[in-house]
């Protein structure tokens, strides 16, 4: 890929790490004790997870609505995770499964927010954490992950390559490998699923369509399975269209809708430009694109590609309409809602959107 010098992220997505880490003090002491029975751990550890991560807010966007001519528009905002993320989801459900399995350490790659969302889920278990960064990003949440003990080591290449180094490190030391694409696939997601469940739980069915923003494509593709799930035992009355979006013409996934390829391929990567706006939405392999791929197919919904500009402005209309402060690229799901509305309107029905927070 070709990256920008320096290449200073505006992933902005900020938590309240620091007063979640105070406030769980007191199990964090249980989870670390290791003179403590393992299920008195895990016990203690779940209550961490019970009482931090996810419910996070739905709420109906009734001045966005009066904007674009959508009738009934929710927005799931992701921000009140303790990272401000929802990757908060994955992270302590892959910590989980490390301290049962008796790991000691866990390594990710990342540009910004996972790793911020493993180092704080590690910390509060006290697992060492390895988390591989591209050389050429720049993002304040190094220093987070670096304040909650996480070991920082920078890769040159791209985020790919950290992957890549990340994975085989923890294949060499025998650390627990919570990277997208491996064997805790199926973990990550049924930990994205609970947003299906949390959103089925408010409107006591499925909404019209869920829309998001998607780059390896997990949180999207839980999303899916958790509402296939909700469908299969009588729950809901219909699974909702599943709608992708993402930079132009920068990811494999909105690529293979456009073209009506049977799976995703990769991109060739020196044709992708990431800005600091795109970047967590660019990749020229989608590690769990094909999971998408398939909710998009079956559901009959869309993919849709988006531009810098589209994303920094419906920033500034969420901001002035709902109140609500998100990262740019977290936006597109929904502008990829809006511009489908002004092609063909949309039905009267009720329509989620995914949304990532980040400080004012």
């Amino acid at each position: 890929m070709q990256l920008e010098q320096p290449f200073k992220l505006i992933d902005g997505a900020a938590g309240e790490i620091s007063q979640v880490s105070r406030e769980l003090q007191p199990q964090s002491l249980i989870v670390t004790d290791k003179n403590k029975t393992l299920d008195e751990r895990l016990e203690a550890y779940e209550d961490i997870i019970d009482s931090q991560v996810g419910d996070t807010t739905l709420i109906r966007a009734r001045n966005i609505e009066r904007e674009v001519g959508i009738r009934q528009l929710f927005l799931k905002f992701e921000g009140s995770n303790p990272s401000g993320t929802q990757k908060d989801r994955i992270a302590f459900s892959q910590v989980m499964d490390a301290l049962r399995r008796g790991f000691d350490a866990i390594t990710i790659a990342t540009c910004g927010n996972y790793g911020a969302a493993v180092a704080l889920a590690s910390s509060l278990a006290g697992l060492e954490c390895l988390i591989f960064i591209p050389e050429s990003y720049h993002t304040s949440r190094i220093k987070e992950m670096a304040n909650m003990g996480a070991k920082i080591i920078r890769t040159t290449g791209d985020y790919e390559n950290a992957v890549l180094k990340s994975r085989l490190t923890a294949d060499r030391e025998g650390i627990y490998d919570g990277n997208p694409g491996g064997s805790n696939t199926q973990l990550q997601l049924k930990s994205y699923g609970q947003i299906a469940y949390e959103i089925y739980d408010e409107l006591r069915d499925a909404p019209m369509a869920v829309s998001a923003p998607v780059s390896n494509g997990t949180t999207l593709a839980g999303i899916y399975k958790g509402f296939l799930s909700l469908y299969r035992r009588g729950k809901t009355s219909h699974i909702p269209q599943i709608v992708a979006a993402s930079s132009y013409k920068k990811n494999p996934i909105i690529h293979a809708f456009e073209k009506k390829l049977p799976t995703c391929s990769d991109l060739e990567a020196t044709k992708i430009k990431e800005t600091r706006i795109n970047e967590p939405l660019v990749n020229w392999h989608s590690f769990d694109g094909d999971h998408v791929l398939e909710g998009i197919r079956e559901t009959g919904g869309w993919a849709a590609n988006t531009s810098d500009k589209q994303l920094m402005a419906m920033g500034k209309l969420i901001r002035e309409k709902e109140g609500l402060n998100v990262v740019p690229a977290s936006t597109a799901g929904l502008i990829a809602l809006i511009e489908k509305n002004k092609k063909e309107p949309l039905s009267s029905e009720r329509y989620v959107v995914i949304l990532t927070g980040r400080k004012s």
